[in-house]
Parts: structure tokens; sequence; C-alpha cells
């Protein structure tokens, strides 16, 4: 069996177990469960973006506002039905991010990262002070309709979303086009020798991080049901979406889902002994020191892991050798 179809097996594997979760464990773990789909599909949004071409955002709360905003003002405020307020917030957080963040597309380093930052608290202070009717202000939106009842339904839900996201990423990766973003992050002006728009390539990973931002933040406001700007837009928020994506292996789609499930859960056994946003520091030292001992993540460990079981299984193996 060649490399692809192993791939393609363990993605398959991936997909049963997560479907079969629901029979083996309770409902709260479940809903435990249903947040670290959400911030897996947060952090695969970021990786796309930052992780393939290097510039690291701080504004993906942004993002994800538009589309969680404009889907939950669409049903709520207008009666425009789910099916059509979803497509057309992924469109509302496209365009609206092209418009502010294009301009910060010229810019490199610290203060891409500085600029995007800004706009998520522009963001911040707008949703509050600008037709608070529709918005609801520093309150939020409460009595949003829901896509779900139920933990069960809601965990497929979000399940079949992220698995539907993260393959169609992998695949994405796997093409000439990934490989190019990729090649973005490692010598953006090799690329631009070679011939090939770096642009274009940065807005390309820009509108398809874009893309699966604002799908995953309109679902998860019709999940939650309500929204509010001082969740949405916390420094928490996005402190764990860019630790959940470096933590678990930037740049492999793969690492950020395993990030994201390990910070998720990593808080909720904190949470008992750190009900306050102390256990943040605590996590947040785990993950450093987990980053420090493995920059490459947590797929890298894993990595390590199989190829040394491989080869004492290999060696096991060869003729004349004892078992």
């Amino acid at each position: 069996m060649n490399l692809r179809w192993t791939h393609l097996a363990m993605w398959l594997a991936f997909v049963c177990l997560m479907m079969a979760i629901p029979e083996f464990v309770s409902k709260g773990t479940l809903r435990t469960l249903i947040f670290a789909n959400f911030l897996a599909i947060f952090a695969i949004s970021w990786d796309v973006l930052s992780g393939r071409t290097g510039y690291i955002s701080f504004g993906h709360p942004f993002l994800i506002g538009i589309g969680a905003y404009t889907s939950a003002i669409l049903t709520k405020r207008f009666d425009v039905p789910i099916e059509y307020a979803i497509p057309a917030a992924v469109l509302m957080t496209m365009v609206g991010g092209i418009i502010v963040f294009l301009p910060a597309l010229r810019i490199k380093g610290s203060y891409f990262a500085l600029v995007t930052l800004a706009f998520m608290e522009l963001m911040y202070q707008l949703v509050q002070v600008i037709r608070p009717d529709l918005t609801g202000g520093t309150r939020g939106m409460s009595g949003v309709q829901t896509l779900t009842r139920g933990a069960v339904n809601g965990y497929y839900m979000s399940v079949s979303l992220m698995l539907a996201i993260a393959f169609s990423m992998w695949l994405l990766m796997r093409t000439q086009l990934g490989t190019a973003l990729s090649a973005v992050g490692m010598n953006e002006e090799s690329v631009r020798g070679s011939g090939l728009s770096t642009t274009k390539l940065k807005l390309f990973a820009f509108l398809t991080s874009a893309f699966v931002a604002g799908l995953g933040g309109a679902f998860y406001v019709h999940y939650l049901g309500s929204i509010a700007p001082r969740a949405l837009f916390d420094i928490n928020f996005l402190f764990t979406i860019i630790v959940a994506a470096l933590i678990g292996g930037a740049s492999t789609i793969i690492g950020p889902m395993l990030g994201a499930f390990f910070l998720t859960f990593l808080l909720e056994f904190l949470r008992p002994y750190l009900p306050g946003a102390e256990r943040y520091f605590i996590y947040g030292t785990i993950a450093l020191l987990l980053y420090m001992y493995e920059p490459k993540g947590l797929i890298a460990i894993i990595d390590k892991y199989w190829q040394r079981t491989r080869g004492t299984f290999a060696r096991k193996q060869e003729p004349g050798e004892s078992l």
C-alpha cells in the first residue's frame, strides 16, 4: 500500500473513531468535545494563513466575529433562514476581511501581527457602539436560532463540520498550491524570484482562512444560540487559537486538531482546581514547556514515537534475531 492510500486509510479510521465516540462517553464529555471541534476549526483556519505563509495574525477573532455576527443578525433581526444566513456570513467574512486585511498583507513581521490585533480590538469596540439595536451592544445577542438540540446532535454537527474542513484543507495543502504557500513561509523572496506572485498566494491563503473562520463562526453562534463581544474578542480566545495551532504542529492541518483537543481537555482538567482565569496561566506554562521541548508540536512527538516503534518492530522481525 503506497503512502497516499495509507493516509486515506488513516483518515477513514479517524472518522470512524470520531463518529463512534458518543456511544462510549458521557454527555458532559461530548459537550467538551464540541468546543474542541470548534477550536480545531478556528486553529485550522489560523494555520492556513499564519502557519503556511508565516504572516502571524493576532486578529483572527475579527474574522470569526464577522461570520458569527452576520449570521446571528440575519436570522434574529431579519428572519433570514439559516441555510441562507450562513453562506451570506461566509461571504461577508471574506469580503470584509479583504477590505481590512489586504493592505496589511503588504506589511511583514511584527507589524502585520500588530495591525491585525488592532483590527480585532476595533471590531470589539464597533459592535458595542454602532447600531446596538442590531448587534446587542455590550450585552451581545441571545435567543439566536440554533441548528441542533442536545449534546449528541451538537457533537455530530460540530465533528462533521470539523472533519469536512480538516480533510478539505489537508487535500488542498497537498497540491502544488499548498506547496507554494509553504514556500512563501520559508522564503518569500525565492518564491517571488521563481516567477510566482506572492501577493496572489497570500491573498488566496487569506481568503481560504477567512472562509473557514467565517463558516466556523457562523456554525458556532448557531450552536451556542448567543453571542457576546466580551467572550468572542477576548485575548484568551485568541491566545487559545494560536497556541492550539502551534502546540499541535503548525502547517500540518492535523497538528492544530491535536492541539485543540489537548488544550480543551487540559482546561477542563484544571477547571475544578482553578475555576477562574488563573488556569490560563497554568495551561499556558504547560504549553510553553511542551513547545520548547518540541517546537514542531505534538504531531512531531507522535511521529518520532511512531518511527521509533516501527524501527524496533522491524529489528525484531529481522532473520536470525531472537524474539
